[in-house]
């Protein structure tokens, strides 16, 4: 099934070439978690702070459930922000 997988700040260097606004379409295994996505693209699993489908947050213990995405779903994530 296609979805779109999106990175954004530093992680975004992580996309492949032809990405467009920190997007690309690809192709998933019906049965893929939100880890095996993460570790398609070699995010470190600490920088995959906020991961978010279809923008509804999903904490690091549901990553590894298996059918969670369906097609043409978003996954979004972003790394810890630091800051004042």
């Amino acid at each position: 099934m296609k979805i779109k997988f999106k990175l954004y700040a530093t992680l975004q260097d992580l996309l492949p070439a032809s990405a467009v606004k920190n997007a690309v379409d690809i192709d998933v295994a019906d049965d893929v978690s939100l880890n095996e996505l993460i570790d398609r693209f070699m995010v470190p699993r600490d920088l995959a702070h906020l991961v978010l489908v279809n923008g509804v947050f999903h904490c690091k213990e549901d990553r590894d459930k298996r059918q969670t995405l369906v097609e043409n779903d978003v996954v979004a994530i972003w790394p810890p922000v630091a800051g004042g």
